[in-house]
Order: structure tokens, then sequence, then C-alpha cells
């Protein structure tokens, strides 16, 4: 491969994906704004996956002042201090870097356009091809015929690669090098370069496309005339300073070698690690495939957004004018006569769109703030609520929105049908939601109202900030704006997903999501409402308990390490516990370190010493201990509701691609099962009361029975025809003995081969789970196979069948889009091949799931039961049973449940009760 070398601008990376995100921040659970870190990622995604790249690096300025700053004090003083959100972004996109193994280039006393400049002249004389990735202008001046500019695209638009021929054009130069001449000119108001007063960029290009540098210019100043000639003359030594400003550094000392920017194995452990932590699911399962999420739970999906390319379908529909070119009537009704005039016009209609304004997002406290209405594109109503008129408004709505004849559209329509539901107010009739149908249309697109008007109706609408100045919603009551700034805010908001709704309704028709949408995602919503409404009881005291001895736990256990180890020290630190481990104990000659040279100490690394030394195996118990105590004995309490004491979930319809749904505030689907610390936590789940106990039911090995289906591998169809133990069946068929002769080892393996092949496991990823050679993995997965042909030949026509079309496709017709698959980067393109393999099946069993609880609650609702369905986690239903209705409940969810989809393959539900969720699991 040609050696092709990408010199990052960071600082300029990280500030462009923060302001890009500033319209709809990206927030994770804990509340921290993420936007630069995520935008800065998909940057170096797209670079790894569609730029063969041999060597990589990222440059970042440091806080020592550079030559300029002493030539020059004025030098970028102007600038503001650096908004909070991206200095807490900064470490943490080195420690991306770092599980990247990618270098980062800091040299005190020079900025990164400096050391971009000096690295990118030394590799053009070693026969690299460069190209400098930033959306700076200045660094046009060191364009040459090996020396690119490569400018990441912006809101879906591919990026731009700037070549000498390109710059000639736009700057009107004959040498690249001429733009510093033009920018010393013109002067850089964001770095504070003074330039020549008067002269704007035209000028500036003119004269030196005439004079060809600033210096001749200046000795040619009698040849100008009037204020441009007494400008020059006056401030022609300010104007050669300014050059000197804009001018890049070429001769930075540099020490690190340009071999050292290899694009190296990554540390993929620390990477899943931090993409958990900051709760980037669209990352993880873009880069490792749904592998990601089944190795690392399924954390909360909030603020988890995509902003990928439009596509074709973001030509809005010709049956419409986008937004701007018509005018709109928007109203306000704020008396009764108003509203009595609005719910007539409203009671005629087929359908219309509603909008909540809201104090809050907490939909069991939100106070409502008003209602807008839309019956037709441009035409809209806004209905003003006050905290003393909220219940008599309320009321004099109900009857509309109880009348199962008129649809109702909406964005996010679960939110705004839960506050009214909080508020006694139930919504009946078909439902329509405008974020659900271009999840399903464009799925790994960003799903707000504000990003769906941009790219459809080419129009922005009123921002937030707008109403509210730059203060989040969140801390700002929407009351304490002037009823007459909102009013066209969510009469424009209604509007807007009306129109939206006329466009993406074809659309659904046109990607073939029509059934998905009908058929299991809008009757889902009613389910989960009613199910977020009901929420599970917690047993606090019980939970405080177990903290208690969770905090003695890990205690001990960090005094066990201090003793094996001979001293104290911050065991929560990487550093120290490296420095620890392999300087002072020296558990192994040759320990790995990361790119920053620290000792490693992941949990891989760890895992992997654990048997030469008690210590490490100790390490890892108080890990899990500590996790444990933060994530959920510390944190569920607080989740309780203070009115119904019980804790209140909400689910996400478009977080997942494969269509599993997703939990948050708190997550729920990821309470921890499978070590004996993180059973104790699903033991404080419990009934409501003592004439209930908690009932769960879970699809018996789905993945498998649909793989099986899909497949129509006959040996494993077989295996579930016949009741068999799939995995010691498997065993038997690999290891060719009899189904009485299968160890509990084989089965083992055989157990890890059937998941594995899911997720497109490898070879090299089998030894490393079982602990086996990779010899021996690869002839277990050829036997596996040779056993199951089908299996195979339905894995390879997949992805055969996505690289034609780009995508995959549930047995319901979800459609999961795969734009890797055809990637260049061999790396990218594995990741996309596995998920191309893993999607249909997993997204077969999150829709056969979805299907079952809309069946499940019709069912309850049809025989009046006092038994109630609670919790979802992906394959098990969880219920509040009532005790006298066991048997009728368990033959109602068996069916339900079993029914969903036809299949040849049989289905079997797994019913347990129990006390509490550990014992009914």
């Amino acid at each position: 491969m040609d050696k092709k070398l990408f010199l990052l601008d960071g600082m300029a990376l990280v500030y462009r994906a923060h302001f890009a995100f500033m319209r709809s921040p990206v927030f994770n659970s804990k509340g921290q704004n993420t936007s630069a870190i995520y935008g800065f990622l998909n940057t170096l995604l797209d670079l790894l996956g569609n730029y063969e790249a041999s060597h990589i690096a990222i440059a970042f300025d440091t806080r020592e002042p550079t030559e300029n700053h002493k030539l020059y004090p004025e030098y970028k003083a102007q600038r503001e201090s650096m908004p909070e959100d991206i200095a807490f972004a900064l470490p943490h996109i080195e420690r991306f870097a770092a599980a990247f193994n990618i270098p980062v280039l800091k040299y005190p006393g020079y900025e990164a356009d400096d050391v971009i400049g000096t690295y990118a002249g030394m590799a053009a004389k070693e026969g690299y091809e460069v190209y400098m990735v930033t959306p700076d202008k200045d660094f046009a001046q060191l364009v040459d015929d090996k020396v690119f500019m490569l400018k990441p695209g912006r809101a879906g638009n591919d990026p731009e690669v700037i070549d000498v021929e390109a710059v000639k054009e736009k700057w009107l130069v004959q040498e690249c090098a001429q733009v510093a001449d033009i920018l010393g000119l013109w002067g850089d108001a964001s770095d504070n370069i003074p330039g020549i007063p008067g002269y704007g960029e035209k000028t500036a290009k003119k004269l030196i496309a005439e004079y060809g540098t600033m210096e001749n210019l200046i000795a040619h100043a009698d040849d100008l005339k009037g204020k441009q000639k007494e400008r020059l003359v006056e401030n022609a030594e300010q104007g050669l300073l300014s050059k000197q400003l804009a001018t890049i550094n070429r001769a930075v000392p540099v020490t690190q070698a340009l071999d050292s920017f290899s694009v190296d194995q990554r540390n993929d452990d620390e990477i899943k690690a931090l993409f958990v932590e900051f709760e980037f699911n669209s990352l993880g399962k873009r880069l490792f495939g749904n592998a990601f999420s089944a190795g690392r739970g399924h954390e909360s999906l909030q603020g988890d957004l995509f902003d990928q390319p439009a596509g074709d379908t973001a030509t809005p529909g010709a049956a419409l004018k986008t937004y701007n070119e018509k005018l709109v009537s928007y109203s306000l009704v704020d008396d009764a006569e108003g509203r009595s005039a609005l719910i007539k016009k409203l009671a005629k209609a087929k359908s219309w769109c509603f909008d909540l304004e809201t104090d809050s997002l907490e939909v069991s406290t939100t106070g409502l703030v008003g209602l807008a209405f839309s019956m037709t594109a441009g035409e809209a109503y806004y209905v003003s609520v006050s905290e003393e008129n909220e219940q008599a408004i309320l009321a004099e709505f109900e009857a509309l929105f109880l009348n199962d004849s008129i649809e109702k559209i909406g964005h996010n329509l679960k939110f705004d049908i839960s506050v009214l539901k909080w508020k006694g107010i139930e919504v009946k009739g078909k439902l329509w939601d405008t974020m659900i149908a271009h999840f399903l249309i464009q799925p790994e697109q960003r799903h707000t109202m504000d990003r769906l008007a941009e790219q459809y109706l080419g129009y922005s609408p009123i921002s937030i900030t707008t109403l509210i100045g730059e203060k989040k919603k969140d801390q700002i009551s929407m009351r304490e704006v002037p009823v007459a700034e909102v009013s066209p805010y969510a009469c424009e908001d209604a509007d807007i997903t009306l129109q939206l709704k006329a466009l993406l309704e074809p659309m659904l028709k046109d990607s073939g999501q029509e059934k998905v949408f009908y058929e299991i995602e809008m009757p889902l919503v009613s389910v989960l409402i009613e199910m977020e409404h009901e929420g599970i009881n917690l047993d606090v005291p019980a939970l405080d308990a177990f903290g208690l001895k969770l905090e003695k736990t890990i205690e001990e256990l960090k005094a066990s390490v201090f003793e094996a180890a001979d001293t104290e020290f911050n065991l929560n630190s990487p550093k120290q516990l490296g420095e620890v481990l392999f300087d002072k104990m020296q558990l192994v000659e040759k320990p790995k370190k990361t790119k920053t040279g620290q000792y490693a100490t992941n949990e891989q690394v760890l895992a992997g010493l654990a048997p030469l030394h008690p210590i490490v195996a100790t390490i890892l118990e108080y890990r899990e201990a500590s996790k444990l105590k933060s994530t959920y004995v510390d944190a569920l309490p607080a989740a309780v509701n203070k009115e119904t004491g019980r804790i209140h979930t909400s689910y996400t319809q478009t977080g997942a691609l494969t269509g599993r749904l997703a939990s948050n505030n708190p997550n729920l689907q990821n309470i921890p099962i499978r070590s004996p610390l993180g059973q104790e936590i699903r033991r404080t789940f419990i009934p409501r009361d003592e004439e209930y106990v908690l009932m769960a039911a879970d699809y018996s090995q789905i993945e498998l029975r649909v793989m099986a289906e899909m497949s129509e591998d006959p040996g494993m169809r077989e295996a579930f025809a016949q009741g068999h133990d799939i995995h010691a069946a498997t065993a038997a068929k690999i290891y060719d003995v009899d189904l009485a002769e299968v160890t509990s080892d084989m089965r083992r393996k055989a157990k890890m081969v059937n998941f594995g092949i899911i997720f497109g496991i490898s070879a090299f990823g089998l030894s490393q789970r079982l602990g086996i050679a990779r010899k021996e993995a690869a002839e277990i997965i050829d036997q596996y196979f040779e056993k199951y042909p089908k299996v195979k030949a339905f894995m390879d026509g997949t992805v055969e069948s996505c690289q034609k079309k780009g995508y995959v496709e549930t047995m319901t017709g979800r459609r999961r889009y795969l734009r890797d698959i055809n990637s260049n980067n061999k790396t990218i393109k594995s990741a996309a091949e596995r998920t191309a393999i893993n999607s249909p099946i997993q997204g077969t069993a999150a829709d056969m799931i979805k299907m079952a609880m809309t069946g499940v609650q019709t069912a309850l609702d049809q025989a009046g039961l006092k038994s109630r369905m609670l919790l979802q986690v992906h394959d098990e239903l969880v219920f509040d049973a009532h005790r006298d209705e066991l048997d009728e409940l368990k033959a109602l969810v068996t069916k339900e449940m079993e029914a969903t989809l036809k299949m040849e393959v049989p289905i079997l539900v797994e019913i347990g009760l129990g006390s509490n969720w550990l014992e009914a699991h």
C-alpha cells in the first residue's frame, strides 16, 4: 500500500464537532455533553473506514505561548475562554486516541498548525502522500503536489479534498504559499491578526494576484490610489507582521519519527469500554458490529445520536412546497370561545397533529404549558395552559383524545401521550409517529424534528435557544417565556410534523417498512406507555442493606490487594496499579503498555494475568463490586418515584438499529444476572404487594431458533424439533459422538460456537473466548459448518445480498443499512459483514417480542386481569402476577409469545415465578 499520512488538526476538529451539535447536543445519561467527542470520533471512523491510511497522527495546541504570542501579544487574545464542554472532551479524546493507538502530537510553544506543517513537509520529502485533515483555511498555504487538505463534510456532505488547483482557483494565486500573503493583507478576526485596515478578502486576493507577495505590493505602493494606498503605506509594518503571524511555521523541532505514526493494531477492549462509558452505542455497533452489544450489555441509549449522509431520500416530495416558499397561519388560542371553536374543527377532522409544551422532560411530574394542533399544512393553533387551568382545559379536550376515529400524529408521540396519561387523559385511535417512521426509513440518521425539517423541508425551525437563550431547557421553565413567543414555536412544531408525515408516509411504502411501522412499532407505543406508567417495585431497604454489605466487601478486597502488594496505593488509578503489578511485583517480564507509555491494566489484560497471582483476581472482584455500588446500589433508589414508590423506566424504540428496545432513566435492561454479586441487584425488584408474585416469561434460545428458521438447516431444525439441548446436540455433531456422550466441556465449547456464529465469530475470537489454540478453534468452526452447511450458506448469502443491496432484512421486513459493507478497509468491512449476519437474526427476535408484547397487552385488557406487564428485557417479559390469575396468565402469555411469527421451528417460552426478579428469572 502507498504511504499515506493523515495529520488531524485536533483542536479545530473538536471545536467543529462541538458546534455542529449546538442545535441538538449529544448528552449521555449522566448529563455530560459528549457532542465534541462523538463528532470527532465520527470524523476519525470515516477516515479509517473510507481512506487507506498507512500513517495517522493527531496534533493539538498546548497552553504555552508561541512565537506569534511573543511577536504580537494580542494574537488570539480576543478569543473567549474554552467552553467547558470542550475542556471536558479533550482529555477523553486523547483516551480514545490512545485506545486506537494513534499518536498525539504536542510541542510546547508551537501550535498544531506548525506541527502539522513541519511533519507534512518532512513526509512529502520522504515520498508520503499527506492529507491535512482540518476545516481551517490557513492550511491552504501548505498544499503542494504531495500535500492536500482534507476538509470534513458537514450535514451529510462528502469530505472535500483540496489540491493545488483547487487552492489556485479559490484564492486566485499562482503558488499556494501566497495564501499567507492574502491572509496578511486581509487579516483574520478569529486569530486577531490585524491585516491592513479596510482590506477585505476580494481586495487582498486581487492585489496578491497582481503583485505576487506583500513585500512586492508594498514596494509598489505608489501604484495604488486613494485610501487603498494610504492604508497600505500607513500600515505596511503591521501588514508584514500579519503575514508573519499567518504563516505556518514548518521548522518545529519535532522528535517523533514518521514511522511511529503507522496505523497500528487498536485496543478493541479499551475502545469498547470507552464507547460504553460515553454511551456511544451507534459507534460501537458501527466499528464492532452487534457483537459490541453482546459483549457489554445494553446501556442507556439516551443521547446516542446519528449524523450520517441523508442519501437520495433527502429530496422533499414534489407535492409539497418547502417551508420557506409558503405562508403560514399560526393562531394563539387563549380563551374559552377560541378553544370551543378549535375543538369543533378538530372533531370534524379525520386526523390531526398535536404537540405538548411542557416544563420538563419528566413525564410523571411535568407541568403542561400548552397544546399545539395542526390539521392543514401551514396552519396551526396553540392553546395556552396555566397551572391554574390545566385540568379544566384538559377536560375540554378529553373527548377529542378519546375519539378512536381520529388519527393522532406526532413526533415522539410516546412522550406526549405519557404526559397526558399521568394527568388522567387517555389517548385512543390510530397513531402516526414521524420519529419512528424516519427511524425505519433511515435508521442510522438523527431523528430529531429539527433535523428532519432541515433535511426534508429545507427549513430550520425556531430554536429553543431563541426562546430561552443559551440555557438548557431543563434549567428554565417554559412558563417563564412569554406566551406570544411560545405560540409560534409550538405551532411550528405541530405544523412541521404534519408536513413530515405527508412526506414520510410514501417513503415508508417505498422502503418496504409499512408492515413494520403499522403492525409492530405503532401498536407498541400504547403498550410501552402502559408499562412505563405501571413501573416496578424496588425493595429499597434491601438494596441499602446490600449496599452496606458491598461497602464491606469492597474494603475487604482493597485490604487484600494492599496486603498482597505489600503497599497501599490508589486502586482506582490505572497508572499506580500498573506500577505496583509490573514494577514492584514484576508479574511479567514485558508488560503491555498503552500508547501513552502507561502499563495496560484493562479487564482483558488482567484476566490474562489472573493465573499468575491471586492479587489479579482480587482486583477484578474489587472492580466489579465498585461498579455495582456506583451504578446500581447508589443510583436506583434515587430513581424511585416519590408519589408511586415505584421505578418508571422509559423505553426507546429508535435507539438500537436492530430494532431492539432500549431502556433509560434508569436502564433496567442492564441489571446484572451472571455474577453472584450482580444477582443480588435483581433480588431487590419485588412484586407490588403480597397478593402478587413476579413472573418472568423468556423466549428460549430465540436467536438460535431464528437462525435455524432463516437458514433452513435441517440438522439445526431437527435438534429443536426433537426438543434436544441445542448446545449438546451441536457438540454431538461437532465431535461426532452420541448425545449421551457429550461432556460438559464439549457442550461449553459448542455453546460458544452457537452464539458466536450469530455474531460472525472468527477462529481467533473463539480461541480467545474459550482459551484454546487458534487451530483447535478453527477446527471446531469448520466442523460446525460441515454439520450445519446451510448455516454457512445463509451467512455467505446474507453478506453477498447486503453488498448488492446495501441492507439486510429481518423476517418481518425491517431493514438495516450497512454502508461499510463494501469498504476498502478490511477491518471496517469485516465488522459490517458480522453486522449483516447478526442483524436479521437479532432484529427478527426483537420484532417477535414486540409483537408478543402487543398481543399480551391486548389479551390482558380483554380478559380484564389484575396482572400487569412491567418490563421487557430483550427476550424476557416481567409481570406483576396476581396469585389468583397465575394459571390463566401463564397460558395467555405463552400463547401470545408463541404465536407472533409463523415458523417451522418450534418456539419455546419458559416461565418462572418468584418473590423477586431473581427467583422469577
